[in-house]
């Protein structure tokens, strides 16, 4: 009897010290709120990016911008007017660009990036130009206007193109194969 009630009090004290006490978190911040309060700052980055472009298109009355619905504006520079096709996906494009600032301050200039040959979206290159470069035909050169987001983002270009910089890039598409 002895046993048996040494061996159930043993029993007892296992199971009440194996009581598994949770965790509390490090960071007692909900994640989804330090997403919103992001979420929150990069709209008004990108309010004030759309607003600086919108000043310098009010400026240059003179030039017919057009909105692009992925999120850039682009003017022609040299329209062509012939029925030429346009590159689509998996083309091979050689075409030469800069980029300056919005204020028109040389960034990189063609020299210094040469010609470009790109395989239409199948290569990482700026967003913009990637999606531009479709709505141009062979001959043609485009100024695009390029908020940081579709352009070189939080990051920059880790030589001469900050983070969140807004840029212009004036492309001439040379060839389509």
């Amino acid at each position: 009897m002895k046993n048996s009630f040494f061996s159930i009090f043993f029993l007892l004290f296992l199971l009440a010290c194996s009581k598994v006490e949770p965790r509390r978190p490090i960071n007692p911040k909900p994640s989804t709120t330090v997403l919103k309060e992001t979420t929150k700052k990069y709209k008004v980055l990108k309010d004030q990016e759309e607003h600086k472009i919108l000043q310098l298109i009010e400026r240059d009355s003179l030039t017919d911008y057009i909105q692009s619905k992925n999120g850039f504006w682009y003017t022609y520079n040299n329209k062509v007017e012939a029925d030429l096709p346009i590159p689509k996906q998996g083309d091979v494009v050689k075409l030469h660009y800069n980029i300056t600032d919005l204020q028109g301050n040389t960034i990189y200039s063609e020299k210094e990036l040469g010609v470009k040959t790109y395989k239409v979206d199948k290569e990482d290159f700026i967003s913009a130009i990637q999606k531009g470069i479709k709505l141009m035909k062979e001959g043609e050169t485009v100024t695009f206007v390029i908020p940081s987001y579709n352009a070189f983002g939080i990051a920059g270009d880790s030589n001469k193109i900050g983070i969140n910089t807004s840029i212009k890039s004036k492309v001439t598409l040379i060839k389509i194969n």
